[in-house]
């Protein structure tokens, strides 16, 4: 059972609309890579709820307003390559958000993450940091991703992923217990080769269509 205190699963309609169509086989590749961007524009909605904000005045039509906007500009890193599916969401959530790109092909014997890609800022530490990927299985990739962003100087990081199975989340808890995990839904477990279950399959396959 997961502690609700280690993971924040969205409770929404229409979150919960859009992972019925990923989870089913028979949605195409164009619904899915779709269908995933919305998704990822309502997860980028509840993960940036406390971003900082400054106070400034503006001048409005007819008069001024005492408004709040955003301080400093978020990383965002998805995992190649199916974390790219849910950067187009979080995009338009915060247009100039720093993109980062991190990637890891996971070991068929051992299900370690093997890095073989990294494009991160020399210095992120003043900003808050947001890693995307699909899927939340071992906790092998996300807890490297997080390592990536760690020696960067990342202080506040989110995971944000669709679907998350106990033992990921236990992993990435172990590992760095106040990095913040977003996703849409938490499912049984993994089976035998290290895949979630019931899932909804291999999340860049289906996006991609190979």
């Amino acid at each position: 059972m997961i502690d609700a205190s280690t993971i924040t699963v969205v409770e929404h309609a229409l979150v919960a609309d859009c992972l019925a169509a990923l989870r089913d086989a028979r949605t195409p590749a164009a619904l899915f890579r779709s269908t995933t961007e919305e998704l990822g524009f309502f997860l980028a909605y509840e993960a940036t709820r406390s971003l900082p904000a400054d106070s400034r005045e503006v001048r409005t039509p007819v008069g001024t307003a005492q408004v709040r906007r955003i301080s400093g500009r978020p990383i965002i890193a998805p995992i190649l390559r199916a974390g790219l599916g849910l950067l187009p969401g979080f995009v338009r959530a915060f247009s100039e958000a720093t993109v980062a790109h991190l990637g890891f092909f996971r070991d068929p014997k051992t299900l370690e993450a093997i890095p073989y890609y990294a494009n991160i800022p020399e210095d992120i530490s003043q900003g808050e940091s947001y890693v995307l990927d699909p899927m939340l299985a071992t906790g092998h990739t996300a807890c490297a991703a997080l390592q990536a962003l760690v020696s960067r100087g990342a202080r506040t990081i989110t995971f944000v992923c669709l679907v998350a199975a106990p033992e990921g989340v236990a992993e990435v808890k172990r590992r760095y217990p106040d990095v913040r995990i977003i996703a849409a839904a938490v499912d049984e477990g993994l089976n035998e080769h290290g895949y979630i279950v019931p899932g909804l399959g291999d999340a860049g396959d289906r996006m991609f269509g190979a």
